[in-house]
């Protein structure tokens, strides 16, 4: 069976564009980061069917064909998978997500505990907050700083020239992750991404000591875009986390560790 899309309605009018790998397995829900079309990457979907996995994902709204939602919050992202897994019978999932799906994959683990398994945040940003330098690190903060000043300020807010990748992490655009900058590049859409700064820089509508599942962080130690402090900070802050720390890795290198993480969380579906 191949891969599926489709418009799943949702009770407030909205439209959710979801799509499932239509494999054989436990489900994952995998939450993309910014920007992307939510649309199934091969590189996800291969490592995943490798280790008994079915993906689904979805286009965060105002990505893909989802429809905004100016002001939503991390943590509304609960919601949305709620009716995605009921629309496609899925009583018990685990959430993954890398960069700002981190977060999302979070949420889903925070906001519905009876039903995520486990959760696994590959370059995932923490929730802004006081008790350290949430900024240090980045080599353009520029986008977030706005974010916080609201809405109007961050949508005149203009990139000043290509993502801070390292070496590494374009030798992965250029090989497995191919199909990642390809979409990212097709999604990139001004207002969604304005939407996610401001959700990543606001609260995020639920306490990460709600987190009560499993949790595995993966970071890059030269991550440039969401330095390693964010996922330091989260481990501190989670009730149930380990973190595996990749020195020489970078914002998109670091997905290079997915298929262990997929062992990981496999290894914490059959214990």
């Amino acid at each position: 069976m191949g891969t599926i899309t489709a418009d799943l309605p949702l009770p407030d009018g909205r439209n959710l564009r979801v799509h499932d790998s239509g494999t054989d397995g436990f489900p994952l829900v995998w939450h993309h980061g910014t920007p992307q079309s939510g649309r199934l990457l091969s590189p996800v979907v291969e490592a995943a069917a490798a280790r008994g996995f079915r993906v689904v994902s979805y286009g965060r709204p105002g990505y893909g064909g989802s429809t905004p939602v100016p002001g939503r919050t991390v943590g509304s992202a609960a919601s949305d998978v709620r009716h995605l897994a009921d629309a496609l019978d899925l009583p018990r999932f685990a959430v993954a997500g890398a960069s700002g799906g981190g977060p999302h994959a979070l949420a889903c683990a925070a906001g519905l505990p009876e039903r995520t398994v486990a959760a696994v945040s590959l370059a995932g940003l923490a929730p802004f907050s006081e008790d350290y330098d949430w900024y240090a690190g980045m080599a353009d903060d520029s986008a977030l700083r706005t974010a916080r000043e609201g809405r109007e300020t961050r949508l005149q807010h203009e990139e000043s020239g290509p993502p801070p990748f390292t070496d590494a992490d374009w030798a992965t655009l250029r090989g497995t992750w191919a199909p990642l900058g390809e979409d990212a590049g097709a999604a990139s859409n001004a207002a969604a991404e304005a939407d996610d700064d401001l959700a990543y820089a606001a609260p995020w509508g639920f306490p990460t000591a709600d987190v009560r599942t499993s949790v595995l962080l993966v970071h890059g130690g030269e991550d440039q875009i969401v330095p390693a402090s964010h996922s330091q900070w989260l481990l501190r802050n989670l009730p149930d986390a380990e973190l595996w720390l990749r020195p020489r890795d970078g914002h998109i290198s670091v997905l290079n560790a997915l298929p262990t993480a997929l062992d990981w969380l496999r290894h914490v579906l059959d214990r």
